[in-house]
């Protein structure tokens, strides 16, 4: 039996945050707002009404492209792609063809503990269209409204070179940290801000030429409906290749509910639009000097980030990888590292206090937390210098967390500090031993395990506030004693 190997390739496009539209004034905040509340003459194709370019838009879409590796050519052009439909309100889209703002770029990604490195076509520039309603109940008419006619997107096209649906997962997830990192796109799935199409086709075991026809998977509103659909898609196309039969090139539909592909229409290929350059916008001049400006801004990538944090900061690849997920989450952690520097707190335990006690506690993301980084390595250091124990550090950090205290303020307050006066401990560590005969006489029997309740008690008599390690050392001290 022939097996068979998936050849997968993605479109992506990502809704730029800029302030206004690709090619008007008119606002791009479509989302949410009242049907056809922000158009304009332009955005509603009207005769005679000219479009012009966006520089933002530009900017945003050059600084990705130097993210993903590409080079960025000296002149770049609009083009106008062709198709009627009821969405599309000029009967045309100003996009790019021949001429784009970036190519040949890439993507590295980790597929199963595997690095590959995934080829960026192109990242270049267009304008989305408008949204329609079906109404069911009216006749089966449908409604537009065109107020995200017109908002600015970056479409990013990859290289064949994926194959298999972790790996577009590994891929999608990749792309959305580093559009989220640098600020161009929010990344939001389900409100159409990114969407991704993957483009599926299946090859002999063995071979390297592509199929002749392949399928696009559309409607997917999230990552984990993206792994789904192509792991399913990949299984259609398998049974239909088994069979002898042959997979028709079409544009197919994710069913959430089914958990299936539909097909939707036949997918066209590029002269179906008759491409032909835009005759209303002039050809952009991409001067070397406004490259090497935005090409300065990037900040830190997700990938890089990760790396150092382990190579440099000795954090475990899991730890590395929740921290760098987000650049938020990152800069408070890195705030945080370079507070702690002046105090000997280690970026380890600073790691484990962010993820674990925080992260467990916080209610919505980092920006809501009422802790500045500062006093976070604060918080740690009364820890390292023994002025507070783990429990009483727990207890200190859910007050700062309510109120935004710093941690020095909060000891003081509620009396947290740590006793380390051996007297009162000692005192403490008799009496327990006077209360406890049984369990005294059971660790004088060789069960030592006792140790651990009768050094929890003294921690209950001195209401938690002894050293721990003294108080297990004056307890064993005191127990020993008796063995003699």
């Amino acid at each position: 039996m022939i097996e068979f190997e998936p050849v997968i390739g993605l479109e992506v496009h990502a809704q730029v945050l800029t302030k206004s539209k690709m090619f008007c004034g008119c606002s791009a905040e479509a989302f949410g707002a009242p049907p056809n509340s922000h158009v304009c003459p332009i955005c509603l194709g009207m005769p005679g009404a000219l479009p012009v370019i966006n520089q933002a838009a530009v900017k945003a879409t050059i600084l990705t492209a130097l993210a993903l590796h590409c080079a960025i050519p000296e002149y770049s052009k609009f083009d106008r792609k062709n198709y009627m439909y009821p969405d599309l309100m000029k009967g045309y889209q100003i996009s790019q063809y021949d001429l784009p703002l970036s190519r040949d770029g890439y993507l590295e990604i980790a597929s199963k503990g595997v690095v590959k490195k995934i080829g960026i076509r192109r990242v270049h520039l267009e304008e989305d269209t408008a949204k329609l309603f079906h109404v069911a109940d009216n006749g089966g008419s449908s409604l537009v409204d065109v107020n995200r006619s017109g908002v600015p997107l970056m479409e990013i096209v990859s290289q064949p070179e994926l194959h298999s649906a972790q790996d577009v997962k590994e891929y999608a997830t990749a792309l959305r940290q580093i559009l989220r990192y640098i600020g161009v796109c929010s990344g939001d799935m389900e409100k159409g801000a990114l969407r991704i199409e993957p483009n599926i086709s299946l090859r002999p075991v063995g071979t390297t030429e592509l199929s002749e026809t392949r399928t696009e998977i559309k409607n997917l509103n999230s990552i984990t409906a993206m792994y789904h659909a192509v792991e399913y898609e990949i299984e259609r196309q398998s049974g239909i290749l088994r069979a002898g039969g042959r997979v028709p090139q079409e544009t197919m539909g994710w069913d959430e509910s089914r958990g299936v592909t539909v097909p939707q229409r036949s997918k066209e290929e590029a002269h179906d639009y008759r491409y032909f350059p835009e005759p209303d916008l002039p050809r952009l001049h991409v001067t070397r000097e406004w490259v090497s400006e935005i090409e300065a801004s990037l900040p830190e990538l997700p990938a890089a980030k990760r790396t150092r944090y382990m190579n440099e900061l000795g954090l475990s690849p899991y730890d590395a990888g929740v921290l760098s997920a987000e650049r938020n989450v990152a800069d408070y952690f890195d705030a945080a590292v370079s507070a702690g520097r002046t105090k000997n707190v280690s970026p380890k335990a600073l790691s484990n206090w962010l993820t674990s006690e925080i992260f467990a506690r916080l209610e919505g993301d980092i920006t809501t937390l009422k802790i500045a980084p500062a006093q976070l390595a604060g918080l740690v250091e009364r820890v390292n210098d023994s002025t507070i124990s783990n429990t009483q550090a727990r207890t200190a950090l859910i007050e700062m967390m309510a109120t935004g205290q710093d941690a020095d303020s909060i000891i003081r307050a509620k009396g947290l500090a740590q006793v380390s006066d051996r007297a009162p401990i000692r005192a403490a560590a008799q009496l327990v031993i006077d209360n406890h005969p049984q369990e005294v006489q059971s660790y004088l029997s060789g069960k030592h395990t006792v140790l651990n309740f009768l050094v929890g008690q003294l921690m209950k008599a001195t209401r938690g506030q002894a050293n721990p390690a003294l108080a297990r050392e004056i307890m064993t001290e005191k127990l020993n004693a008796l063995l003699k």
